[in-house]
This record gives structure tokens, sequence and C-alpha cells, in this order.
């Protein structure tokens, strides 16, 4: 029996994009040093959001203690123009071509950006890397081939890729990502909702089942595993149109089944009081329900 795989290498793709930035900077102090690396810094209040653009490159994201958003930018050339302004409580981070003829390496910008823990976040990064750690507000992140990392978050989190694969460590929010052939791995999470969509990715679950919690995990192909503990408690519905169901959790079945497969394409049952409910579905993909190591 095969363990779930870990994503694949991203893809190099670019896409020129451009937003309306608010023209209102109520507070900024901006400095530029050797290597052509910016900051700047915005007071903000409780419950602060911040918008990012960045069409290449990293964007990491680390909860502080202070009530200000500082952000570092490191642009690889000027062909690239790097905006910071503030509107309120708002911040809206930006970076653009300046040239249509500049090469994709040019247009890079890395991001680092220090906020407050109750931040509200939006990101738009189409290809580096996202990565968000200690941020309890809410998130919206979507990318084309940038990875999505997030660690000890929580609020909504709604993360949309195209080729970007998606990682949740220690996340207590609730969590809708869905990619076209991202893969995705949830570890060590305590969610009270999950769901998970990508055409042709694999998807890992390795969490706590919450009491009431719903966990729907869907592909087309590809790997989806589940792993247990014997304490677990969850009532579980897997299938797989045309592709292999494994099974090593001792279930009950449902009273309105006579019998319990625990080979094939389909799976139905619950383990101790089943007070989660946990969804898998696949069309020709792999279903593994594994015990923790």
């Amino acid at each position: 029996m095969r363990s779930l795989a870990t994503q694949p290498g991203p893809l190099q793709h670019w896409k020129k994009a451009s937003v309306l930035v608010p023209s209102l900077l109520i507070f900024g102090v901006a400095s530029a040093s050797a290597g052509d690396r910016i900051t700047q810094h915005f007071r903000v209040d409780p419950h602060p959001v911040v918008a990012i653009h960045n069409p290449g490159g990293t964007v990491t994201v680390r909860a502080w203690t202070k009530s200000e958003v500082m952000v570092i930018a490191q642009r690889a050339t000027t062909e690239v123009a790097f905006d910071a302004t503030q509107t309120g409580n708002r911040v809206d981070i930006l970076t653009h071509a300046l040239s249509d003829n500049a090469a994709p390496g040019e247009l890079r910008t890395d991001l680092e950006i220090s906020v407050p823990q109750d931040t509200e976040l939006q990101i738009h990064d189409d290809a580096g890397g996202v990565n968000v750690s200690n941020v309890l507000g809410d998130m919206n992140v979507e990318t084309i081939t940038a990875g999505v990392d997030l660690e000890d978050a929580a609020g909504y989190l709604a993360v949309k890729t195209v080729d970007g694969s998606f990682q949740c460590v220690r996340c207590t929010g609730r969590i809708e990502v869905s990619s076209i052939s991202g893969n995705f791995r949830f570890i060590d999470i305590h969610s009270p909702y999950v769901r998970a969509q990508t055409s042709t990715g694999n998807i890992l679950f390795n969490g706590e089942f919450l009491p009431n919690a719903t966990y729907r995990l869907k592909n087309y192909s590809g790997v989806i595993e589940v792993r247990f503990s014997p304490g677990d408690s969850f009532a579980l519905d897997a299938h797989s149109l045309k592709g292999q169901v494994h099974n090593e959790a001792r279930l009950d079945p449902p009273s309105h089944h006579h019998f319990l497969p625990r080979l094939g394409n389909a799976l139905f049952g619950s383990m101790n009081a089943g007070r989660a409910s946990v969804e898998l579905s696949s069309f020709d993909g792999t279903i593994n329900i594994l015990k923790r190591d």
C-alpha cells in the first residue's frame, strides 16, 4: 500500500496584473538601502486589513505584538514598481511591471510583512510562494503556481490555486481550499470544518477529528490519505468510482447496510461514536484510511 506523495515542483508561469489601490496615504515611513531593499511602516488600529498583490515573488507574513504593519520589499530590478498605501485601517501593498519587455526574473519582488495577530489578509501571488504564520484573522489567498503554507492560523481560511500546493499546520479555523493540480497537506489541525478539492492532486489529512465537525476531501485522480488514532470518533463515507479504497479502521456498519466492504470502491461505517463526519470522494484515485504511526 502506498502512502501519499509530496507536492510537485511549481511551474514557471507569470501574469501581469493591476488593481486599483487607494491613493490616500494616512501614515507611512519609507526607506531604501543598497540592493533595492525598501521598508515601510504603518500604524494601525485593532483588526486591520492588509491586501497584497504580488505577481512574482515570495510573500512572507508573520504576526507580532506591535500595532503596526511593517513591509520590507526586495526588488530584483527597478523594472518592477512597489507601492504601499494606507486608507483608514487598511494597508494595500502592490507590485507591478514598469515595462512590457521585462523578463520574468526581472519582475520578482520578495515581501516580508509583519502584522498584528488579529489582521485580516487578502493575498494574490501568481508565482513564488505564500508563507503565513501566527495570524488569527480571516484570510483569502489566490495563486497560480505559488504554493501556500500556513502555520498556527485561525479564522476563515479560503485558498484557491491553479497549480500551487497547500499546507496547513496547526490551523484551527474553518478551511476551504481548491486547486486544479495542487497537492494538499493538513497536519495537526484542529478545525471544525475542512473542505478540500483538487482535480489531479494528492490530499493528506493528519489532524484531530472534532465532535460535530465536517471534513470533505475530494479529487478526480491522485491519493486521498486520512490518518487516524484508535480513540478517534467519526462517521466515514468513502468512495472512488474507478479507484480503490483501503481501510485500517475498525468500523461499525451503518444500520441500513447488510455488510461492510473492506476493499473496493466504497466504504461506509462509524468508528467509536461517529461524532465527526468524514466524506472522501474520488473518480479514479486511491483512498487510504490508515493508522497513525
